[in-house]
């Protein structure tokens, strides 16, 4: 893939908290209309990977260069505008607020009536629940609907990337499979994908390539089919 057709380009990124050396000289690209999976245990520094790449984490050294620009020392609210999103671990929807002033919280950066609009049809049409749920207050939500708003908050502000952090955690086997489904949707209609989930097996089987992290290192990198088949990859995270 030449360096013209990718959207993200990490060099050599080192993360430091205090003595703990959370990522190690880290080195990976992300395609345009990609789904790029991260591997790992806990601990192994992915939420740390994309918390840095969000902006909310200083990297001590290397770079962060997205859509040709670099972003390795702009702010958060800055890398969102550039079309760079991030639904974190955990969801972090606003409890007290309802399933509409959520989402309205992830247009921020438009301000023109008409987008809004579209952007909320588009939200809807993908999670129809949300629709049902436009008033609810959304710490009274199911937790694979809390997952949904999280994500759809995230593409209110028109994403070029989405970065996703554990979409399935906690939630029951039908919800995950159809978390994964809508991951698919959304990157067929154009959003490129960097996403790091415990379910290995899953997060290899919808994206395209993926990187295996361990201590902060990226310790192999390939086309997903293949670590599927990689007898290391299968013994350590896929319970094979």
């Amino acid at each position: 893939m030449s360096v013209q057709e990718r959207i993200l380009e990490i060099e050599m990124l080192n993360v430091r908290y205090g003595p703990i050396h959370a990522l190690r000289d880290v080195s990976l690209y992300v395609g345009k209309g990609e789904i790029v999976t991260i591997v790992g245990a806990n601990g192994a520094g992915k939420s740390t990977l994309l918390r840095t790449i969000s902006g909310l984490v200083r990297p001590s050294s290397g770079t962060i260069v997205f859509d040709g620009e670099d972003i390795t020392s702009e702010p958060p609210h800055a890398i969102v505008r550039r079309g760079l999103c991030h639904a974190p671990e955990g969801r972090r929807i606003f409890a007290n607020m309802t399933v509409r002033e959520n989402l309205l919280l992830g247009a921020y950066v438009h301000s023109n009536p008409d987008t809004l609009i579209q952007d909320f049809e588009r939200v809807f049409t993908i999670f129809p629940r949300l629709k049902e749920r436009e008033h609810q207050i959304a710490g009274t939500l199911s937790g694979g609907e809390q997952q949904m708003l999280a994500i759809g908050r995230a593409l209110m502000s028109r994403p070029k990337m989405l970065m996703l952090d554990e979409p399935s955690l906690g939630l029951a086997p039908n919800l995950v499979q159809e978390i994964f489904r809508t991951i698919e949707s959304i990157n067929r209609e154009g959003t490129t994908v960097l996403l790091v989930e415990q379910n290995a097996h899953m997060a290899l089987h919808i994206a395209h390539r993926g990187y295996v992290l361990e201590t902060g290192e990226v310790v192999l990198a390939d086309y997903a089919e293949n670590l599927l088949r990689n007898e290391a990859v299968r013994s350590a995270y896929l319970g094979e």
